[in-house]
């Protein structure tokens, strides 16, 4: 997810200040980090040195003076293209449980105490544990609509992952085997 085309997202419903743009974020996207105030404002100020985005005016209300921030035509056509972008399903593999568990076979192999099938049990627990967190969030009474579809989208993966451990567990013995007659 770039911050640069949420933020081209956000302000295709209107004009908008830094401020509101990084509560909608926040608002529109729960399971994500929260953006920082100084990267709203970096982005913007990028955005519009690239002619996508413009300065819509200021505003004061009777505090400090708040830039507004509009998408150019520009802005449109880079947010259209972007979403009829494909992404690329992962080329690799970059998972920091799937390299612990293949470290602690190599471990175990080479005589560590290192036990993959315990580190595979405690992770399911802590996944399943993350699951009913996220269940909750979801089924609460008022639950956005946002905060659903981000919980749907943790929960499929962490589901995945739970899969791939269920595997992965099954075949620990056949594994360290391989490891250590080669």
């Amino acid at each position: 997810m770039t911050t640069r085309h949420v933020l081209l997202g956000l302000l295709a419903g209107g004009p908008s200040h830094g401020y509101d743009l990084k509560r909608r974020h926040d608002e529109r996207f729960p399971g994500a980090r929260p953006l920082a105030y100084g990267q709203v404002y970096t982005t913007l100020q990028r955005l519009v040195r690239d002619g996508l985005v413009e300065v819509d005016g200021t505003d004061a209300d009777g505090g400090p003076e708040r830039t507004r921030y509009r998408s150019t035509g520009a802005g449109t056509r880079e947010l259209a293209d972007w979403l009829g972008e494909i992404v690329p399903p992962a080329p690799h593999i970059a998972n920091e449980i799937f390299a612990k568990v293949v470290v602690g076979i190599l471990a175990a192999a080479a005589g560590g105490n290192a036990d993959p099938a315990d580190h595979l049990r405690a992770q399911r627990a802590a996944h399943m544990a993350r699951m009913r967190e996220l269940t909750a969030v979801k089924t609460a009474p008022g639950a956005d609509l946002a905060t659903v579809l981000s919980a749907d989208y943790a929960l499929t993966h962490l589901d995945a992952d739970l899969r791939w451990m269920a595997t992965t567990a099954t075949r620990i013995t056949t594994l360290t085997e391989e490891i250590t007659t080669s």
